[in-house]
């Protein structure tokens, strides 16, 4: 099948590599042309476990290629996916759609012959239907249906999401499109994999639904840890018991500095105002939000009662800039909202990450020192941050680690270590949800 990916950020490079790996024929475009030109050469602008591998052994196949022309492959395409940016619109919350209607106005000056447009990109409930509104507009004899795929990625672990997936949801309101959408997707049918097909709004709403949802796990357990630092409860051991019940599932009930990335802050955030727009309440998912602000100040907070009640003249090393591990993505980042407030306060802030420091310089604040090698962030420092819990700090040489600080406060905003451990190396350690003895 031809396969023509609109925009080639995360989950338009993403999707076309694994529709390329399906044996699909993928043409991947984009307005940035410095970033075609950059994939053309076999850069991959964007960091994801395995994905550079992967790029590359479809692109010396011939399935998979980049370009800034819609045309000619638009008009050879049996799918042109729409997967552009949808941002936080400034100032109402809404996600940005101009993006989206851009490409659909695009894609209808190229049509040939039926093909199917589908939304990949995280759209509000509607979207699809504007979408194939603007392309009847521009080309009222064009053969074409509109069809909704919303993508359920995770940072980190794209590759094997989309190889493997829970299930592939696809809005449709014709055999046509449904039966072109299976075909792609047939190469799971080896695995089993659920395609469950809907209408086009069911479709937009299970991808906000799902996030949410999942959001709402993360804050509530947030919100039982500061309950657990009140009374002395562990929060692992209530997560714990959460979780094997099987109706609520372990999963996302991790303690920590709040969610960030490009999904949940967004997706939350658009639910909201779509709930809005339609005149229905939705209660839970505000407190969502609110909830995951009020634990990235909390953090603040906790840092600087580690300190002793001041920050000012403080020197903080910082482990993780992402918002979470194996990412280079610094959206919504708990360090956005954590590390700017520390140094108003007149801390010296230094900082490590694997992967995210080049981002992370063009989003904080000026005043930051970088460090490459984590030990070298350590040295001098009167305390440590555990901001995001990659792999290279899970296995700290903590005698080391006390040797090279000034100071002996450690706050593990992951809850990577154990407290007794800490205790009995020489820090004063504090974490999240947990009693600061037992």
């Amino acid at each position: 099948m031809n396969v023509v990916m609109i925009g080639s950020g995360y989950v338009g490079l993403v999707s076309g590599a694994c529709f390329a790996e399906f044996g699909a024929d993928v043409t991947c475009v984009d307005v940035d042309a410095s970033k075609i030109e950059r994939l053309q050469r076999g850069e991959v602008p964007i960091y994801e476990p395995g994905l550079d591998a992967l790029m590359a052994r479809n692109v010396e196949a011939g399935r998979l290629r980049f370009t800034t022309e819609l045309s000619p492959a638009v008009g050879e395409a049996d799918l042109v996916f729409i997967a552009v940016g949808t941002p936080t619109r400034r100032g109402d919350g809404h996600a940005d759609l101009s993006y989206v209607y851009a490409a659909a106005r695009d894609v209808a000056k190229h049509l040939e012959g039926y093909t199917v447009i589908v939304d990949k990109s995280t759209v509000p409930v509607g979207t699809a239907r504007q979408v194939a509104r603007i392309v009847r507009e521009e080309r009222p004899e064009a053969d074409f249906d509109v069809a909704s795929n919303p993508e359920f990625l995770r940072e980190g672990a794209a590759i094997s999401d989309f190889m493997r997936p829970d299930r592939v949801v696809i809005g449709v309101e014709s055999p046509r499109a449904e039966a072109r959408l299976r075909e792609l997707y047939r190469p799971l049918n080896l695995i089993e994999t659920p395609i469950l097909a809907t209408g086009l709004e069911s479709a937009e709403l299970i991808k906000y639904a799902s996030n949410a949802f999942l959001a709402t796990k993360i804050s509530f357990i947030n919100e039982i840890s500061t309950l657990c630092e009140a009374v002395g409860a562990d929060v692992h051991a209530v997560a714990r018991g959460m979780g094997l019940d099987g109706r609520i599932g372990r999963k996302f009930l991790h303690p920590g500095p709040g969610y960030g990335g490009s999904c949940f802050p967004k997706d939350t955030l658009a639910l909201v105002r779509i709930a809005q727009e339609h005149g229905v309440s939705s209660r839970i998912v505000e407190a969502v939000v609110e909830v995951n602000a009020a634990q990235k100040a909390r953090m603040v907070k906790k840092i600087r009662a580690a300190l002793g009640g001041n920050e000012a003249g403080k020197t903080i090393a910082v482990l993780g800039l992402t918002f979470k591990p194996e990412t280079d993505d610094m959206r919504d980042a708990p360090a956005l909202a954590i590390l700017p407030t520390l140094l108003e306060k007149g801390a010296v802030v230094r900082a490590h990450d694997p992967q995210g420091v080049e981002e992370a310089k063009r989003v904080l604040p000026a005043g930051i020192e970088y460090c490459a090698d984590i030990y070298d962030t350590l040295t001098g420092a009167d305390a440590v941050v555990l901001l995001t819990e990659w792999n290279a700090y899970r296995g700290l040489d903590l005698e080391r680690v006390k040797a090279l600080m000034r100071g002996d406060v450690f706050v593990d905003l992951r809850n990577v270590y154990e407290p007794g451990r800490m205790r009995e190396a020489g820090f004063r350690y504090d974490s999240v949800g947990r009693p600061e003895k037992g």
